[in-house]
């Protein structure tokens, strides 16, 4: 029998950070996790509308830093930040401590597993038969310069009687390969029918990989210019 483990939680401590960076005292540590969990509720529940893939959570002392990383800044920040102000203070009463919030824009949100779901949950729900909804996800992934893709279906799939799953893959999804950055969520489509369950694993690449590169001086990207190979240039040429 298989043994499943998050992708998400099986690298953190590895190649990527907890979503709450704090440390806390034994007898203070349950409360803190339950006010994480409520401001996370809280932010999607508002944002739900702004494409929030990821809301990290820092304290220091009395201080709480929220990041919060949405595909739509504008809708989240608001005019002339009226929105962000509202969020502040109606967070302060949550807590009752001092909040700081910043807005990170993801540029390439084909590559977050949580928007990407999120996707193919909204045209689920809206009648759009599942393989296309999915099919059109998986490219537009790989288009964006993802490794591979694997996105698992599962339910009264196109209002069948029985339920079933049905998995799409593109590329490759190394799980056990710890190194590789590989992005996880699993959401649920309310339909009519009942509901469908959406997991989407997302592998961006070999984090080990891209860090040598960049020690070594390697252009990331086509285009970019390497400074150490641009200094070596100079040196041989004097």
């Amino acid at each position: 029998m298989g043994q499943k483990v998050n992708p998400v939680g099986f690298r953190v401590g590895f190649i990527r950070k907890s979503d709450s960076s704090w440390f806390a005292s034994k007898s203070s540590y349950p409360e803190k996790l339950m006010e994480d969990e409520k401001i996370r509720a809280y932010l999607e529940a508002r944002m739900a509308k702004a494409s929030v893939a990821r809301i990290l959570i820092e304290r220091a002392g009395k201080k709480i830093t929220v990041t919060i990383r949405t595909a739509r800044p504008g809708i989240v920040i608001g005019k002339s930040g009226a929105e962000v102000d509202k969020v502040k203070e109606e967070l302060k009463k949550l807590t009752k401590q001092e909040v700081e919030l910043n807005i990170v824009e993801i540029k390439r949100p084909d590559l977050e597993a949580k928007l990407v779901a999120l996707q193919i949950a909204q045209q689920i729900r809206g009648r759009m038969p599942y393989k296309r909804a999915v099919k059109q996800c998986v490219a537009a992934v790989i288009r964006s310069g993802a490794q591979g893709v694997k996105i698992k279906v599962s339910g009264r799939l196109d209002g069948a009687e029985m339920a079933r799953s049905d998995e799409f893959k593109e590329g490759s999804v190394p799980l056990h390969t710890l190194r590789n950055d590989i992005d996880y969520t699993a959401v649920e489509a309310h339909t009519i029918y009942g509901r469908i369950g959406i997991k989407v694993w997302i592998s961006r690449g070999d984090v080990a990989a891209n860090q040598s590169q960049r020690s070594a001086g390697k252009p990331n990207r086509v285009g970019e210019r390497s400074i150490a190979s641009s200094r070596e240039k100079k040196r041989s040429s004097n």
